[in-house]
């Protein structure tokens, strides 16, 4: 009864408010509003524990990090696939020269034109030409190219926009894959 009363009246002549440790001063909380990161209702308190990274292990954090990366170079080589379609399309715009050209090989990754410049040049652009879908070799085409580069060449009446498709089918691909993933990673596992 001695050590109550004792304890009662230390209590009553320490000047701080309640929930502050006399030691060190720093505010303190009952075990119930701690979650591991601080009280609850505070920055990094509360909800963060149970539903953010910081309570994952190693594995599933590298794991996450790897799938959030990922998904972003995927993202962005296709921002940097339509942005590029629009520059070179601009360049073709800014300085239009016309032809007629016969496709010369058709493969996966380019399709190969030759066609002849006002200047008498017979060109055959090395990287092919853009929008090919659809040519089969031995076709002659319509083609649309830039004056001052005639290796820069397009088929006539096709644009950027044709980008659009691939590249967005790929991004809603990549993220409909990485954001399940991530929800999965995210979930607690069975042993705790």
């Amino acid at each position: 009864m001695a050590e109550n009363s004792a304890v009662a009246n230390a209590a009553a002549a320490d000047p701080r408010p309640a929930g502050v440790e006399a030691a060190t001063g720093v505010a303190t909380a009952p075990a119930a509003e701690m979650d591991g990161n601080g009280p609850a209702g505070t920055p990094g308190g509360g909800r963060r524990a149970r539903f953010g990274w910081h309570g994952l292990g190693r594995a599933r954090r590298i794991a996450a990090l790897v799938l959030i990366g990922l998904a972003a170079l995927v993202s962005l080589l296709c921002v940097l696939l339509v942005v590029s379609a629009w520059l070179e399309d601009a360049s073709i715009n800014a300085r239009t020269g016309r032809a007629t050209a016969e496709v010369v090989s058709v493969a996966f990754n380019r399709t190969v034109v030759r066609f002849d410049t006002p200047d008498g040049a017979v060109r055959i652009p090395p990287d092919g030409v853009l929008y090919p879908e659809g040519l089969e070799q031995g076709q002659l085409v319509r083609v649309e190219y830039d004056t001052n580069n005639p290796d820069l060449v397009r088929v006539a009446g096709r644009g950027a926009y044709l980008t659009y498709l691939p590249a967005g089918s790929t991004l809603l691909g990549v993220w409909a894959v990485v954001l399940p993933g991530l929800w999965w990673l995210r979930r607690p596992s069975r042993a705790s």
